[in-house]
């Protein structure tokens, strides 16, 4: 496989953690589950705030079972997990144990990427996960039951979702993409597409993000029905109408047959919610409809260009959601794999722009062969 690496593959390949450090490691994850959900208690309950309002001086115990109603047993049992975690400090000061927020405990109450995770895992993911091993064996996403038996895929049932839930999961799809946008549309609209087919468009995002930035364009949306019907509101709503129309249907589907000729067809973060195999399925369907100037903008974050081990973490454990909980098949992708993926529908790669927005996402534009 070719080494297109942002940051050194290399630390993959080693293992110079010491036992003593190793053994640590592991208790993290044999615990990890009550270890997050005791972070969630703490967030909930206002503990965690509490902590944090009384900054350098720290607070005693009995002035956080004050301030937040909760229990001492419950505050001592949280906070001390919280300070095995690393998330809150213990100290003395003046013969009174005071606690403290913690670097850790800053990112989990106050950094976007952080609350978004951590919200997503919580309300999408944390009880389906329970069946990850399932999912894997029988390749279907055998945790989405916790929202129903009759769905899928988790695309189908997002317009049914509870409030909160649809609410977490819009977060963090928005959050990861929408950061990219500001880099992306210049590259795009360079081009002076006038008819885009934006596969995949969900709530309508790009498109009305194009109509702003360019006021040739028209946009067509092509997704499942109920989001069709989402992006439909959205696009009246912010007044593009006339600019922004839908195409409704499963691009998998062998009956649904794509607009012919467009000038550019965009996928963001889209092809991530499909194996291998369907990627392939799909570009050749969209290779159907293209013509040799028709550009194939793919928005993506790859794990293996990210800049930041945290980052490249955070997206390996992604493709565990799209295991057990939003199809069972996909997952998030490294360069080659995907581009060769591509490829094979009957594209070829032209050109690559990575690190695009602080979440380090790659747009490859791709042409027919």
């Amino acid at each position: 496989m070719k080494k297109t690496s942002a940051f050194d593959m290399q630390k993959f390949a080693e293992d110079k953690i010491s036992a003593i450090d190793a053994k640590f490691e592991a208790q993290k994850i044999a615990f990890a589950p009550l270890c997050f959900q005791a972070v969630r208690a703490l967030l909930e309950l206002g503990i965690m705030q509490a902590i944090s309002d009384a900054g350098d001086k720290g607070v005693s115990v009995s002035d956080i079972c004050e301030k937040t109603k909760v229990s001492e047993y419950g505050v001592k049992v949280l906070c001390e997990m919280a300070v095995g975690m690393n998330v809150l400090k213990l100290k003395t000061i003046d013969a009174t144990e005071k606690l403290f927020l913690g670097k850790i405990g800053w990112f989990l109450l106050e950094d976007n990427l952080t609350k978004v995770n951590f919200n997503f895992t919580n309300d999408i993911c944390y009880k389906g996960a329970f069946d990850l091993a399932d999912s894997v064996k029988n390749g279907k996403p055998e945790g989405l039951k916790v929202f129903g038996s009759q769905w899928t895929t988790i695309y189908e049932a997002l317009s049914t979702l509870p409030d909160k839930e649809k609410k977490s999961w819009f977060d963090f799809d928005h959050f990861y993409s929408d950061i990219a946008f500001p880099q992306a549309l210049p590259i795009v609209y360079a081009q002076k597409p006038k008819v885009l087919f934006d596969i995949g468009g969900n709530t309508a995002k790009w498109a009305i993000a194009s109509c702003k930035y360019d006021p040739d364009v028209h946009v067509k949306i092509i997704d499942l029905p109920g989001q069709t019907a989402v992006a439909e509101k959205n696009a009246a709503a912010a007044g593009f109408s006339h600019r922004i129309s839908t195409y409704a249907g499963n691009i998998l589907d062998q009956n649904t047959v794509l607009p012919a000729n467009p000038d550019a067809v965009w996928m963001s973060q889209f092809l991530d919610c499909f194996s291998l195999h369907q990627v392939t399925k799909i570009l050749k369907k969209v290779h159907g409809a293209a013509n040799q100037n028709t550009n194939v903008y793919v928005l993506e974050p790859l794990w293996d260009q990210q800049r930041f081990e945290a980052e490249s973490y955070s997206l390996q454990a992604t493709s565990l959601y799209f295991t057990c909980m939003a199809n069972g098949n996909s997952k998030m992708y490294r360069f080659q794999e995907l581009v060769d993926a591509i490829e094979a529908g009957g594209f070829e790669l032209k050109t690559a722009h990575h690190n695009l927005g602080s979440n380090c996402y790659s747009l490859l534009v791709f042409r027919k062969k």
